[in-house]
């Protein structure tokens, strides 16, 4: 048996072609070491000990277990259980189903998901950012906020009940694009029709892929891998024109000031009150014309089900734009956009993405060019910003804030965290504080986090406080060392502290 890595190697090299159709897939479920390599993906992750239908989990794993599962697959009789369904809480008050496949059918998706992810990653679109190597919801953030400057119109989309709803027949007659073996689409066949068992009833699917399916995100992106190119393909159409003319009355100021300059400096005098004026009117106007009506630029990011559009043209493009992707969905993929969720807004407003708000700003500093002269940054950069209730909600949905009848806010200790230790109070603090920076970190308000931090430290010290039926101030100096709040623990190497974190709450400049 060839080595898993080499066969994952050549595929990826023969997907360049994006015309290539690849045959003679299915013998690689023959190979037990791709299942051991899949065994030892799976292994740390706390599904594969979750029970499914028959009960099994990843525990008592084996060789002579695996080449059982090969012989199935061998005489194609291979037939995959009902996943086990439950539901996990959403921010929102609903809840959304997760379907945990038993443990040997996870295997051989993950060894499917291997093969596919080989044969598809390398054709992708670079503007798709979700369950890909290397890319995150960062890296969708990274791109708006590099590529979408001068953005007139934000479309912010969401495909209704994506993962509920994609079409078999059509996600089926995308992969036959590509594959050309009956037994390895025969038995994807078998995973999308396997069905799922709630509160001991059987419940069949006729659409859609399960939610927890190691398979499950990689068939989305070659189902919405169709979108993407018909994005692209839109956007060359759409395109047009110059990109940002320049101004004139701008660049007739900036020779104003390069006259008085050179006159000033012969005469050697300082900056004149005349060049202050002209500094002052320019500060007004912006080097280029971003807005120019004969200058048309469409912008695309996509994260899972969920896209961002930019687009330089008028509002009417962008509800062009916003219909012809509905008409698109609707047609060729069978999908339908969430009327309430997919909205046109103006770039000046704010558009929520990510969890993130998203609005173009006007840049006033000024940055040092090569020949040391100062020229203001382009205007309309597109940043990111926390959502102040974002923050608020999460201190409240922890237990750590109650906002009192007079809108003002009361840190409150948490009851459920008094019966813990101290190190553990104080390390569940540092996580919550440094995660929700980690993830807004290149908010250009991050530092409104501080609230946040300031928030969560005063519930810490109140929790220690109802812990030891102490005040406060007895808490803030019994755990004060060298001038911070920390706890010392003892270690096999000796006595150690871990402080409450002093993270600060600065943009990264990613």
């Amino acid at each position: 048996m060839r080595n898993p890595k080499v066969v994952l190697s050549t595929l990826a090299s023969k997907a360049q072609n994006e015309s290539y159709v690849f045959e003679r897939l299915y013998r690689n479920l023959y190979n037990p070491e791709f299942y051991l390599e899949a065994y030892a993906t799976l292994y740390p992750n706390k599904g594969s000990h979750t029970k499914g239908v028959n009960n099994n989990t990843i525990d008592g794993m084996s060789l002579e277990r695996i080449e059982r599962l090969i012989e199935k697959l061998k005489e194609q009789t291979f037939q995959p259980k009902p996943a086990c369904r439950t539901y996990i809480p959403m921010k929102n008050g609903k809840s959304r189903p997760l379907e945990t496949p038993a443990f040997e059918d996870q295997l051989v998706q993950e060894v499917i998901r291997r093969i596919l992810e080989s044969m598809y990653e390398p054709q992708f679109s670079n503007h798709s950012h979700a369950f890909r190597p290397n890319r995150s919801c960062h890296t969708a953030l990274k791109e708006i906020r590099s590529t979408f400057t001068g953005t007139r119109w934000l479309i912010e989309g969401e495909i209704k009940g994506f993962f509920n709803r994609m079409d078999h027949h059509v996600l089926v007659g995308l992969l036959r694009k590509r594959i050309r073996d009956e037994k390895l689409i025969n038995l994807i066949w078998k995973f999308l029709r396997a069905g799922y068992a709630e509160e001991w009833t059987f419940h069949k699917t006729y659409s859609g892929t399960p939610q927890g399916g190691i398979i499950s995100p990689l068939l989305s992106n070659i189902y919405l891998h169709e979108l993407d190119r018909y994005a692209d393909k839109y956007a060359g159409s759409f395109n047009k024109g110059e990109k940002g003319g320049h101004q004139l009355v701008y660049h007739s100021l900036a020779s104003k000031i390069n006259y008085c300059k050179s006159k000033n400096k012969r005469d050697g005098e300082r900056l004149t009150e005349e060049e202050k004026a002209l500094y002052k009117e320019l500060q007004s106007h912006d080097s280029k014309d971003l807005f120019n009506p004969n200058d048309r630029r469409m912008k695309y990011v996509r994260y899972a089900d969920d896209f961002i559009i930019g687009v330089i043209g008028s509002k009417q493009e962008a509800e062009q734009i916003k219909k012809d992707l509905t008409d698109f969905l609707a047609i060729e993929l069978k999908l339908e956009l969430s009327a309430e969720k997919t909205l046109i807004a103006h770039h000046r407003k704010k558009t929520r993405f990510l969890g993130y708000d998203i609005r173009a700003a006007r840049g006033w500093h000024r940055m040092k060019m090569t020949d040391g002269t100062k020229k203001r940054k382009f205007n309309y950069q597109t940043k990111l910003f926390v959502p102040r209730e974002k923050y608020i909600k999460k201190l409240i949905d922890l237990g750590a804030l109650k906002i009192g009848s007079n809108n003002e806010w009361k840190p409150v200790h948490r009851s459920y965290l008094v019966h813990k230790d101290d190190l553990e109070i104080l390390q569940t603090y540092n996580a919550e504080i440094e995660g929700l920076y980690h993830y807004y970190r290149l908010a250009s308000n991050v530092h409104a986090l501080q609230a946040f931090r300031q928030i969560m430290k005063y519930s810490m010290i109140k929790t220690y406080a109802s812990k030891y039926k102490s005040t406060v101030s007895k808490i803030i100096a019994k755990f004060k060392i060298n001038g911070t709040f920390g706890v010392r623990y003892q270690t096999k190497n000796g006595p150690k502290t871990v402080y409450f974190t002093e993270q600060r709450m600065e943009k990264t400049r990613e």
